[in-house]
């Protein structure tokens, strides 16, 4: 197998105002706009070019709380500084990391893993403020939410993107891909 190169990539849905969660964390809205057959909207072609996802311990309850099965099939590192250990249910599925951003990655990648989902909104932040987000999917509900847990943070500094691609589904949602400016 060859080496995926090193990349933290996004993809993520939001709401017309900037949210990735309502003001009691939940994602209900996510399915306001009907979806009769399922369409993916690209996350199975995204998923297929990750080694790994990196998602914070808030996403990591959310998703081990959804009424489904475990849905990744790549290896998931959860970073918390408070969860010490897991169910046995995720055993070999899920890993807790912890340390600073770039502790976090030399041991990720040293365990061989190279292209990241990064996922959950504090973490995404994170690696915006270390300028570490190489591209983003950014799926937008024509739905506004007047409040909840905003997707960007405040950052240091301005940060460039190139527009790749915008689509649309279903008629009313649209998706939009961007690289960061080199």
């Amino acid at each position: 197998m060859q080496a995926k190169e090193k990349q933290n990539l996004v993809f993520i849905a939001q709401s017309l105002d900037g949210y990735i969660a309502d003001k009691d964390g939940g994602l209900d809205w996510l399915f306001s706009t009907p979806n009769p057959e399922q369409i993916d909207m690209g996350y199975s072609e995204f998923i297929n070019r990750v080694d790994a996802v990196v998602m914070g311990r808030t996403t990591f309850e959310t998703v081990s709380n959804f009424d489904c099965d475990w849905p990744y099939t790549v290896p998931v590192f959860v970073l918390s500084n408070r969860l010490e250990s897991l169910d046995s249910e995720y055993k070999g599925k899920v890993e807790i990391i912890k340390g600073s951003i770039s502790e976090v990655l030399d041991q990720i990648h040293k365990k061989g893993y190279h292209s990241l989902y990064i996922d959950g909104g504090q973490v995404i932040q994170s690696f915006l403020k270390e300028d570490l987000i190489d591209e983003m999917i950014l799926t937008t509900i024509p739905i506004l939410l007047g409040g909840g847990y905003s997707l960007f943070g405040d950052l240091d500094k301005a940060m460039a993107f190139d527009l790749v691609k915008s689509e649309i589904f279903l008629d009313a949602i649209v998706q939009s891909s961007y690289k960061k400016k080199k």
